[in-house]
């Protein structure tokens, strides 16, 4: 009985998280307030990436036999694969536009945990998944602090980034960073996801998601599903966050 209710405790409170995450603040209107201008916004200056020491590649954890078992809208192309930087780094739609994408018909997501939260992703954004070791990576000076380094695969130099930082700012600790296990790739970008746990996959109908109305706070988030207790990820939102290099305290 006590377990029962400790795990039904659990549920209750990360669905008060998920909930908390599709809760968008209302300010109360201010009558004849002067507003302040807003300072122009700091960004970094570009940093030149400089030349890399031969590092042997890392082979990723999903084999080609396993990704050609996938459907055929989810694997990589080799067009895909030498897509180049400048051309892969797109805008990213409205975020209406990619909610009436995904709400169109059911699609399959991968799972993976990231400090504690459980997060999906289309896999038809996947790309390939990597064991995290510190040893394998490259730092580059003058990085934000959720640049991790660089990591050279057989497809690319992938810039992993610390993704508990973007999602969860305000539950952040150091020991985080200790505990990271994987780095996921996605499609048509040069970037990848250091994560704590990878799950499983997982089919999803439109109607099971809890589609978010607006995204003033926390553009990344699409919706959540309380019956697998994670939130969605919009993928293209979230690259359009990282190649803008907007600090994410400021979408959270």
């Amino acid at each position: 009985m006590e377990s029962h209710m400790s795990k039904h405790t659990q549920q209750a409170a990360l669905q008060g998280y998920l909930d908390a995450l599709l809760t968008e603040s209302t300010p109360e209107p201010v009558l004849l307030e002067p507003v302040p201008k807003a300072k122009p916004a700091v960004f970094l200056e570009p940093q030149d990436t400089p030349s890399l020491p031969q590092i042997a590649l890392r082979e990723p954890l999903i084999s080609e036999e396993q990704i050609s078992r996938l459907p055929v809208s989810v694997r990589v192309t080799e067009e895909q694969q030498k897509v180049t930087v400048a051309e892969s780094i797109q805008p990213a739609p409205k975020q209406e536009q990619a909610r009436n994408r995904l709400a169109e018909e059911p699609f399959e997501c991968l799972l993976f945990d990231v400090a504690g939260l459980t997060l999906a992703v289309p896999l038809a954004a996947l790309g390939s998944i990597y064991p995290f070791e510190p040893d394998e990576l490259t730092p580059i000076f003058g990085q934000p602090d959720w640049f991790i380094g660089i990591l050279p695969t057989p497809q690319a130099n992938l810039k992993v980034l610390e993704t508990a930082r973007w999602v969860m700012p305000e539950r952040y600790t150091a020991q985080m960073r200790d505990d990271l296990k994987y780095v996921i790739s996605i499609n048509g970008y040069d970037w990848g996801l250091a994560v704590h746990q990878v799950r499983n996959s997982i089919r999803l109908e439109p109607s099971d998601i809890k589609w978010r109305t607006q995204r003033t706070k926390r553009a990344w988030l699409a919706g959540t599903v309380i019956e697998h207790m994670c939130a969605l990820l919009d993928v293209e939102v979230l690259a359009q966050l990282i190649t803008g290099q907007n600090m994410p305290d400021s979408h959270v």
